[in-house]
């Protein structure tokens, strides 16, 4: 089984060294790189192409937001984890927009740390316990004060199954593997589950999946 090579992007060392040793307890996983702002961050995920960026959300020279968004761009192969002081929708919404699989909370990294980046290694997304509960209240208080009812109910059993492996990140050729079905028939499941759920891109569609805590 091949390594799990993992960057470090955080500007407090202290705190990367708490992270290398949970990470060192794992025979597969290997910390191939350290970065402590932002720009050096981009430069070694472009360079050295981990399997996975564990980068901080609030570092100097360029914040992990727009370092989540470039890394996704420039080294499309690297899975990014957010590890952030912030359990708000706001910053989460951000995050997964700029293409994060994954979004911890400092307070909790000892808990979720290693579960995450294993989900994430699989092509999956993670999202801590708390970070999760967060997104649901504010969905439904935005679904109450608008007098909305939520739409998932209205998805057949089919249509849910799909929604759930498309929110884990996978394609449509993959799903289709997976239920012995044709990709332009997942194209039209998910044509039509988009347009039930009133959501308008796969970020819609993730953020959606974790507010109904339907991923982890």
């Amino acid at each position: 089984m091949p390594r799990l090579r993992i960057m470090l992007a955080d500007d407090h060392t202290i705190v990367r060294q708490g992270i290398r040793k949970i990470l060192e307890d794992h025979p597969d996983w290997e910390v191939v790189a350290e970065a402590g702002d932002g720009r050096e961050a981009v430069r070694q995920a472009i360079e050295l192409k981990p399997d996975i960026a564990l980068v901080d959300i609030g570092m100097p020279m360029l914040n992990g937001i727009e370092v989540t968004a470039q890394i996704t761009r420039r080294a499309p192969s690297v899975k990014v984890v957010i590890l952030s002081m912030h359990p708000n929708e706001a910053y989460i919404s951000r995050a997964v927009q700029a293409g994060a699989r994954g979004y911890l909370l400092k307070d909790s990294a000892d808990a979720d740390l290693t579960r995450a980046l294993a989900v994430v290694s699989q092509g999956k997304s993670f999202f801590s316990p708390t970070v999760a509960k967060v997104m649901l209240d504010d969905h439904v208080r935005l679904l109450a004060a608008r007098g909305i009812v939520d739409r998932y109910d209205s998805l057949s059993e089919r249509e849910r199954e799909i929604f759930q492996l498309i929110a884990e990140g996978r394609s449509n050729k993959e799903i289709a593997e997976i239920l012995f079905v044709s990709p332009n028939t997942i194209e039209t499941h998910r044509a039509h589950i988009m347009e039930k759920l009133d959501v308008h891109s796969a970020v819609e569609l993730v953020l959606y999946a974790v507010r109904k805590g339907l991923i982890s």
